[in-house]
Order: C-alpha cells, then sequence, then structure tokens
C-alpha cells in the first residue's frame, strides 16, 4: 500500500469527485467563509470541476488538468484575488470539514491537510 498515490487510497475518481463537491457545497452555505465565496462566480459549476480536475493529478491520478489547461500556474491563476492569511483560513477551513467527513484514517488525514495547508500557503499574495 506504500507505493499507492493519495488517489488510489482515497479510492479514484468518485472519491475525488465528491471531495470537491462538498468543499464547494460547504463554501457556498457557511456564511464564516463569505469573503472565500465572493472569490467566486455565482455558479459554481465551472470552479468544481477546474478543482476536480487539478485535485486528480494532484492526488496522483489522471492529469486532468493538465491535459485540458497545462500546467496549473496556480499563484498566477490566482493573482487577480486577494488570497491573503484569511482566504487562506477559509479556503482551509471548507477543505479541513470535506476532508473530516471523507476520511476516517488519521495518518492519511492528516497527509492530506498538511500537503492542502502547505499549498494553499503557497497561494498567498497578499
Amino acid at each position: 500500500m506504500q507505493s499507492m498515490t493519495p488517489y488510489q487510497l482515497l479510492g479514484g475518481a468518485g472519491v475525488v469527485r465528491w471531495l470537491t463537491d462538498r468543499f464547494y457545497d460547504i463554501m457556498d452555505a457557511d456564511p464564516a467563509v463569505q469573503t472565500l465565496r465572493a472569490m467566486h462566480p455565482a455558479d459554481l459549476a465551472g470552479s468544481r470541476e477546474k478543482l476536480y480536475m487539478f485535485l486528480s493529478g494532484w492526488l496522483g491520478g489522471p492529469p486532468l488538468y493538465v491535459e485540458t489547461f497545462g500546467h496549473p500556474r496556480l499563484r498566477a491563476r490566482h493573482l487577480p484575488f486577494a488570497v491573503d492569511e484569511a482566504a487562506r483560513d477559509q479556503w482551509m477551513h471548507c477543505m479541513r470539514q470535506a476532508v473530516g467527513e471523507l476520511i476516517c484514517e488519521d495518518k492519511l488525514k492528516q497527509q492530506l491537510l498538511d500537503a492542502f495547508l502547505n499549498t494553499a500557503d503557497f497561494m498567498r499574495n497578499r
């Protein structure tokens, strides 16, 4: 099992889709993350799809995002938005809740949350 990717450990495409959808459901409903929600379009369908495609490859599955859009260039793509510590923390609030609802195994949960935090922190531009 040590050679399995996080994508495989999670269960593949359907689970990554569920994680993505749950993340956006939380973001769309939780007033504690209204600043983060305001950075997104009213219709979250495109955002959901792009995050799903990105997470697929980022977690070690099919590189859907790269195949469709090229290199993610995460920081460059997020420069139009004021991503400060508060935005990072709101993003992590949503992801922490989604991951917590999905994953029971503590070691995998912590590894994913640490990786998400590193990436979210890298996105800060303010």
